[in-house]
């Protein structure tokens, strides 16, 4: 099981069949990395289904290969727009996922290609930008001129781009990194991080234009993939709030409001993380967890109900389908607002 999801298996992969399974969403969050929080979001792991769904059925219409299968209803696999009410449950292919060994913050990834062959889930994720907002970690491991802007120094305001920045982060360590173009090539195993970066862009794309014709926009996201007999199909789920980063008339619509809302709230806990990961780091040390010395206190129902708010009203801006009993996308945007 994930932080947000349970993951089920009907029929496991082998090295040269991908198997059967299924996502169930839960109403669960996490943010900071830090796994289940406290409390739930009503309807949330409805809407992540349901807008998960519906990109990966836009991404197979683009010619785009994916894992998706359709959505369960009443055990049946059925397309979306044939079911009754908003999904919980995601029918998916599966493929490997073989250990990946570790030695404290040394992870052995010839030992996982060579157990996964050529049906495995790639261990990395994809992030696309669009945008690159006031305290985005690309300003702090990054020049402007890294990518060829016309700037030496990141401005005091969000910078818009003409052309969106593709990155590589490592997927199953304990704290994620981001990763330079060849060591993300030689963690991708036998799939070509070129082919990679290539799928990351079209997805973007996709999802891009979606926004655009619902007013939204696309700021940020990120992908995973498998490899499976010389093809990438897109894994896991795409373009939801909380795979990627969507705003409205200038306003956070994405996971990213509640992590702010941490930040405002609970500095203490969000301070005590960073220096948890930081002292893993430094001690190399993979489970930073262990070391931090505060836990997240629950929502208030007042919040609880915004964020369910803006993740159902977004759901239905982003699909054009009234999937979700929420009030209009404008009042949702609002109350985030006043948070």
């Amino acid at each position: 099981m994930t932080s947000v999801k349970e993951f089920r298996i009907e029929e496991n992969a082998t090295a040269e069949e991908l198997g059967r399974g299924s996502f169930v969403f839960t109403d669960d969050y996490s943010v900071f990395d830090w796994g289940k929080m406290p409390d739930q979001i009503p309807q949330k792991g409805a809407t992540l289904c349901t807008m998960g769904a519906f990109n990966f059925e836009l991404l197979e219409s683009e010619g785009v290969p994916t894992h998706y299968r359709g959505v369960v209803e009443n055990g049946d696999v059925v397309p979306l727009e044939e079911a009754s009410h908003p999904p919980w449950e995601m029918a998916i292919d599966l493929t490997q996922v073989p250990d990946l060994p570790h030695e404290g913050r040394e992870y052995d990834y010839d030992h996982y290609h060579e157990a996964a062959g050529e049906n495995y889930l790639i261990p990395l994720e994809i992030v696309f930008r669009n945008r690159v907002p006031v305290g985005s970690s690309l300003r702090r491991r990054t020049d402007p001129t890294d990518h060829d802007l016309e700037f030496e120094r990141w401005p005091d305001e969000a910078v818009d781009l003409d052309e969106p920045i593709v990155e590589f982060s490592t997927k199953y360590e304990e704290s994620d990194r981001y990763l330079e173009r060849d060591e993300a090539d030689a963690i991708a195993g036998v799939a070509a991080i070129d082919d990679l970066e290539a799928v990351a862009r079209e997805v973007n794309r996709i999802i891009t234009e979606q926004a655009e014709s619902a007013g939204l926009v696309h700021e940020d996201g990120k992908i995973e993939c498998l490899y499976y007999q010389g093809e990438i199909r897109v894994a896991d789920v795409v373009g939801t709030f909380d795979e990627n980063r969507f705003s409205y008339e200038g306003t956070q619509l994405s996971k990213e409001v509640l992590r702010q809302y941490h930040k405002r709230t609970q500095p203490d806990w969000v301070e005590a993380v960073d220096a948890a990961k930081a002292e893993a780091k430094q001690e190399d040390i993979a489970d930073w967890k262990s070391l931090c010395d505060e836990a997240p206190d629950p929502l208030t129902e007042e919040v609880l109900e915004t964020a369910r708010d803006m993740y159902c009203a977004g759901a239905n801006a982003y699909t054009d389908n009234a999937f979700f009993d929420a009030p209009p996308l404008s009042s949702a945007v609002g109350a985030v607002q006043r948070l």
